[in-house]
């Protein structure tokens, strides 16, 4: 018997410490300087490596904050007449998750064909009245990879994708979160800075598919036809297109984009980002920037975060950045959540993703790529609003900071792989 338990145990480790190990090979040599980001062969390049390529005729606005992001979110989906897909990692109870839950349960009573995909661990706040509330309206709504005794290797993979299409012809991605921490318009401490951004034109269907995927993946189901994908009209000037990224199908993507852009800019690199631990070859990407006379700034969240660990992690990894030339800013007011990169004033990435190995590796992630001046010039303002919201790190006091931080953040960046 005892041997039995023995094995048992040797089994249940095993599979334990596999799900820490990534399965596939990761990008580690030097993204050669090719070309520049106003380069077409930029453009093709990011159009043959990360999917789909960026289409003409979009147009994305900017949502800030929960006061600007949630009623045009809810009047898409109030005025849905077709269908309507939601994927989304944090799904709360609260009054913004009652308030989404009753409008998609209200368009599925009225014919509507809603699907609903949230994370089983993003959702473990859901209480199961919000999941009753929607099933009994009509919602098929599912949870991605819940916890099963025989899918333990597949639990590190969560979703955090942030998709909502309607009819096929109105979407929206971002950093936002269905939960009340996102309400307001990070008045104070307890709600959040984000962004959050409202798509229309031939782009749409890239978000679509993108939910697709994973829903193909929890449900079995193909969603197809004219409902799903309508002919999408130009209807603005944007060249925009949004890719996906998933450990399951071995897929580097998320961080191919990020070095990729990084080696091609000629002037700046701006960086906002709630939980920025790069890697050895992001540091080392960057770094190289620097040298060819790039300004790097980057803005991260300060003392209010919901994530001391990720935090920690992040310190411990500013030191070769900071003697190189890299302006690293916190965000003072309240929890920083945004997720935008912006190079040489002309291309800007926002979405899911964030700066880290998590996002990067294990996640499931979704962004929306856009190449357009105007596009970028109204990220930059509001960008360097946030930026005087913030305080600058200096390096001399950043060396100087106590040896009991240094330790908690040098133990911190051990885990870097999975904050």
């Amino acid at each position: 018997m005892l041997v039995f338990w023995i094995v048992l145990g040797a089994v249940l480790a095993t599979v334990i410490a596999l799900n820490f190990l990534p399965g596939e090979k990761k990008v580690q040599t030097r993204i050669s300087e090719l070309y520049f980001i106003h380069d077409p062969q930029f453009l093709r390049s990011m159009s043959h490596l990360l999917g789909p390529p960026l289409v003409p005729g979009n147009r994305a606005q900017e949502l800030i904050n929960g006061d600007e992001i949630f009623p045009p979110m809810l009047a898409a989906i109030r005025a849905a007449r077709k269908t309507i897909t939601f994927e989304t990692y944090i799904y709360w109870s609260g009054e913004i998750g009652k308030e989404f839950a009753e409008a998609l349960a209200e368009r599925a009573r009225a014919g509507v064909k809603v699907h609903v995909l949230v994370d089983w661990a993003g959702s473990v706040k859901m209480e199961d009245d919000l999941l009753e509330l929607m099933k009994d309206g009509g919602v098929e709504i599912l949870k991605y990879h819940p916890l099963h005794w025989y899918h333990l290797a597949r639990m590190n993979n969560r979703t955090h994708r942030k998709l909502l299409v309607v009819d096929g012809h109105i979407g929206f991605t971002g950093g936002v979160g269905i939960a009340d921490t996102w309400l307001g318009h990070a008045q104070d401490d307890n709600h959040w800075r984000d962004s959050h951004f409202r798509v229309e034109g031939p782009v749409v269907a890239h978000m679509q598919a993108a939910f697709l995927d994973n829903w193909m993946k929890t449900s079995g189901a193909v969603l197809h036809g004219e409902d799903y994908f309508p002919a999408l009209e130009p209807v603005g000037e944007h060249y925009a297109q949004v890719f996906k990224s998933s450990s399951s199908e071995g897929s580097e993507s998320v961080r191919l984009m990020y070095l990729l852009s990084i080696a091609a800019a000629r002037e700046t690199v701006y960086i906002a980002n709630a939980y920025f631990v790069p890697d050895d070859l992001s540091v080392e990407t960057l770094t190289r920037a620097l040298r060819r006379d790039v300004k790097v700034r980057i803005l991260v969240p300060g003392r209010h975060t919901d994530s001391g660990l990720a935090r920690r992690a992040s310190r411990a990894r500013w030191g070769a950045l900071l003697v190189a030339g890299a302006e690293i800013y916190e965000y003072q007011p309240t929890m920083f959540h945004c997720k935008l990169m912006i190079v040489d004033d002309v291309w800007v990435s926002v979405g899911s993703t964030n700066f880290d190995s998590r996002s990067f590796r294990l996640n499931d992630e979704a962004n929306l790529n856009i190449y357009d001046h105007a596009f970028a010039a109204r990220q930059i303002a509001i960008f360097e609003d946030d930026l005087r919201k913030a305080r600058r790190v200096d390096y001399d006091a950043w060396k100087r900071r106590p040896w009991r931080e240094k330790l908690l953040e040098h133990g911190s960046a051990l885990f870097r792989s999975q904050v």
